[in-house]
């Protein structure tokens, strides 16, 4: 046992990454990672079994506890973004430095394709079974959208793009008020499962149109996989360049999310927390003098 524990001292000694920010890219890698294979496998479920093996409510649930999960693996270390659009979000109120705005990028970008990838192998006999060999993207039988969103028959893209900036603004929008300190804040470590269920509640209520991907990295990375996997560049150019309207409108719907939560509450309550504060700091400064005024008359008595 000794030695064991020894040999175990060794490696992490060995592989410790000291440098801040690369853990905390790493953690995100992880965390997104989680994020996808978890959701795109309840997809895989529903679409290969051909609806025996899940329902709509089922993905929902997937990527709802899939978000929960991924932030519950990477919060302690990087603070569970799991979505650029978040941490563009959190750059723009200041609360994140710039320079992880694309590190961040990258590696949740990395996780997603690498959890898209872990579902390709679980599932890689199943969608080869599915339509006899053939990999369709768009279609009766088609399964790109196992591992990336795609526009309904009904959606163009104005409306698509609307689609995905309001919902990634609410999901914003709420995450804000979740980590808000000056709100109703959630109790220490339930964040990630309210956070889950914001996410939860936008599928069951915007994920009609094209499946509510409202997160740049967990569409961008299993597309790309998919084209490397079998389904071909049309993965790209489909229903018009479909795939600009997930990697570019949640970015603006982080700024209108930013805009909203800040202009309707959050600017409000840092306004009466610093009111409170300077409040208290000149009741302490009122109480010290008086203080000192006691202790020169007790002096004068004396």
């Amino acid at each position: 046992m000794g030695r064991q524990k020894e040999i175990l001292q060794k490696l992490a000694g060995t592989f410790q990454i000291r440098h801040v920010l690369l853990r905390q890219a790493l953690a995100e890698c992880l965390g997104t990672l989680i994020l996808v294979m978890f959701g795109c496998g309840s997809v895989a479920q529903l679409v290969l079994s051909r609806g025996s093996h899940g329902t709509f409510l089922s993905v929902n649930l997937a990527f709802g506890f899939a978000v929960t999960l991924g932030i519950l693996v990477s919060g302690q270390i990087s603070g569970g973004h799991l979505n650029p659009a978040v941490t563009f979000a959190l750059c723009l109120l200041g609360r994140e430095p710039w320079r992880k705005f694309a590190l961040f990028f990258f590696f949740q970008t990395l996780g997603a394709f690498l959890g898209a990838a872990v579902v390709f192998g679980v599932y890689v006999d199943a969608l080869w079974d599915f339509n006899q060999g053939g990999l369709i993207v768009m279609g009766e039988n088609s399964t790109a959208g196992i591992f990336a969103t795609y526009p309904a028959k009904h959606l163009g893209l104005m409306n698509g793009f609307f689609d995905q900036v309001i919902g990634t603004a609410a999901l914003i929008l709420c995450i804000l008020a979740i980590v808000d300190p000056h709100n109703n804040s959630t109790p220490r470590g339930l964040e990630p499962f309210t956070i889950g269920i914001v996410v939860l509640v936008i599928g069951l209520s915007m994920g009609f149109n094209s499946g509510y991907a409202v997160n740049p990295a967990r569409d961008l990375g299993p597309r790309i996989l998919t084209a490397l996997a079998g389904w071909g560049s049309e993965v790209f150019i489909a229903n018009t360049h479909w795939f600009f309207v997930p990697l570019c409108a949640p970015f603006l719907g982080a700024v209108v999310g930013v805009l909203m939560y800040q202009l309707m509450i959050g600017y409000h309550l840092e306004g009466e927390a610093q009111d409170d504060q300077k409040t208290k700091e000149e009741e302490e400064e009122e109480e010290e003098e008086r203080f000192k005024l006691s202790n020169t008359a007790t002096n004068r008595d004396i």
